[in-house]
């Protein structure tokens, strides 16, 4: 057994590799979707597939791996490896997320002996589909959402399988554009077979193996001895999905957690049947978010690796939701995947009520613009991911312009977007009153208006949370609902559908209107300052302060009467 301390360093060395590959994914690049908002992330694996190290990037693909490295190991014999090979996959029905997310995957040599894998995972603007971006919800087969890759390698030995990218260029819109993408995953994984082999040469190969296998076991320890400290017993909660972008009707998701000493068992089960539409969530996702929600719930520090998951049993039906089958679209699985965060912590609030939050914005909202660029001729696709409001915790308000949950996405910077793409952002800016009032409040929703520039621009899109609101707990109020809004204020004003493919006109205005978030606990508790401190900042309006939190305003209407509140409350 490796002594703890080793283990550690070994740990941090992981990651910090893990990380370094991250930081080479984001600097060469291409597309804003890596360069600003960050949807990668990497990975480190033994030889047998098990996720030791994860990078510090979106925790949507915390399992991504998992089932991808089963079937990787399966199919390629230690024999059939060699350095300098890259194998790529986006097969959502083969362990990947959606096909707009690409794995890449290189083995990791030390003295000609296979010591195990590097891997990232990014999500590219063009990969093919119906809709520049791949981005258009309503699509009822996978087969129209893009270019769906089995394992190949499309490196060999160093060297670039030419008849694998021209199969790849011939179906996709900007082949120029995805290619710089992938190398730029190739570029990262080199930088990881790089620094595992630096890793080894440190420290010998049989430390750093009795370390990994340590690591495993001691994430399996810490997940048991957590939720040993939880009471028995059975915990649920559903949560419903506005629609699939066919039809309107809510679509349940259903999460029955059972305790028993050191395991626990989510149960899937009592969800609806797949959609028509691509609300699906791939197996990979829908295990993501349940670990996600248990690391977080259980021990938010333990190192997230393979060892972690051990203890944790995930049943479902396939052919569900949660668990589709062939040929069910999958494009916005985050839909249902947030669903599954929201019920889990709607669930878990009983029991740990200081470890959850409130709803947040519930879902991931992601868009697609492609067209010609009216300056120079080019083909562009942009690709936007917006973020919502953040649920309230136990002890603060809800974190006011960052995303929530399972993506952790950044900001795309106005000027990012501007001087790339025919576009011009309007309007980037909170939402008044979004935020659902309570003893700490939801965090507020975000609005980005946006008008093209080109015209005939398509307008694929999928998200949720416009129909159905983010949740409060423990008596705290629900936030607000998602909107799109073309040309608001204009004659030919429309609300558009939250899941769906439109064609755009030069010099329209696209209004993106984030959901809100719920409060957590009495808003009638909440401290006054912190409610003149909302006032003050525009964060809520003199109406529904005074509707929300049953206050009295001064006669500026910008301030709380602290003695006149006082005696309405007790008045009643």
């Amino acid at each position: 057994m490796t002594d703890l301390i080793t283990m550690q360093v070994m740990r941090y060395a992981l990651e910090q590799i893990a990380d370094e590959m991250g930081y080479t994914l984001v600097r060469t690049g291409r597309s804003t979707i890596i360069t600003e908002i960050k949807d990668i992330s990497c990975v480190i694996t033994d030889v047998k597939g098990q996720t030791v190290a994860q990078a510090h990037h979106t925790p949507s693909l915390l399992a991504g791996f998992e089932i991808t490295m089963k079937e990787l190991v399966a199919k390629y014999k230690i024999q059939n490896l060699e350095p300098g090979d890259v194998i790529i996959t986006n097969d959502p029905y083969k362990g990947g997320q959606h096909i707009m997310d690409l794995y890449a995957i290189a083995p990791a040599f030390y003295e000609g002996e296979l010591v195990g894998f590097v891997g990232n995972i990014t999500h590219h603007s063009d990969l093919g589909g119906v809709a520049a971006g791949g981005v258009a919800g309503g699509i009822r087969e996978i087969y129209l959402e893009g270019l769906r890759l089995p394992m190949v390698k499309l490196v060999k030995a160093g060297v670039e399988d030419q008849e694998i990218i021209e199969i790849i260029s011939n179906q996709i819109r900007m082949p120029e554009k995805t290619f710089g993408d992938i190398r730029a995953q190739i570029s990262s994984l080199m930088v990881g077979t790089d620094r595992m082999n630096q890793l080894f040469t440190k420290y010998g190969k049989e430390l750093v193996q009795r370390s990994c296998e340590e690591l495993l076991n001691y994430s399996e320890r810490r997940m048991r001895a957590g939720l040993e400290k939880l009471a028995d017993g059975v915990y649920e909660a559903i949560d419903y999905i506005d629609d699939d972008g066919v039809s309107d009707d809510p679509i349940k998701v259903s999460v029955n957690i059972t305790i028993e000493g050191d395991g626990v068992t989510v149960d899937l089960t009592g969800s609806d049947p797949q959609a028509e539409g691509n609300t699906n969530s791939t197996l990979a996702n829908t295990h993501a978010a349940i670990y996600y929600v248990l690391i977080a719930v259980v021990d938010p520090h333990m190192p997230p690796n393979s060892g972690c998951y051990r203890p944790i049993e995930v049943v479902t039906n396939p052919g569900s939701i949660v668990d589709p089958v062939l040929p069910g679209a999958v494009a916005a699985r985050t839909n249902c995947s947030q669903k599954i965060v929201e019920a889990m912590y709607r669930a878990f609030a009983p029991l740990t009520p200081d470890r959850v939050t409130a709803g947040s914005h519930g879902q991931i909202t992601t868009c697609g613009f492609g067209g010609v660029n009216p300056v120079d001729g080019e083909r562009f696709i942009y690709t936007e991911i917006q973020v919502g409001g953040n649920g309230a915790r136990p002890t603060k308000d809800g974190a006011d312009g960052q995303d929530g949950h399972l993506p952790r996405f950044m900001n795309t910077p106005v000027e990012a977007v501007e001087t790339r793409f025919p576009v011009r952002v309007e309007r980037y800016e909170f939402i008044p009153d979004s935020g659902g009032a309570g003893t700490y409040r939801g965090s507020l929703a975000m609005v980005r208006d946006i008008r093209m520039l080109a015209d005939n621009v398509s307008f694929a899109r999928y998200a949720d949370r416009h129909t159905h609101a983010p949740f409060g707990l423990f008596g705290g109020k629900e936030g607000s609902k998602g909107l799109f809004l073309l040309n608001p204020g204009a004659e030919n004003e429309k609300r558009l559908k939250s899941k769906g493919l439109d064609t755009l006109s030069q010099g329209d205005l696209i209004s993106l209107r984030m959901p809100g978030a719920g409060g957590y606990g009495d808003p009638l508790v909440r401290d006054l300052d912190l409610i003149d401190r909302d006032l003050k900042d525009g964060k809520i309006s003199p109406e529904c302060t005074e509707s929300d939190y049953q206050v009295v305003l001064d006669r500026s209407g910008q301030s709380v009467d602290h003695a006149r509140t006082h005696k309405k409350r007790i008045d009643g």
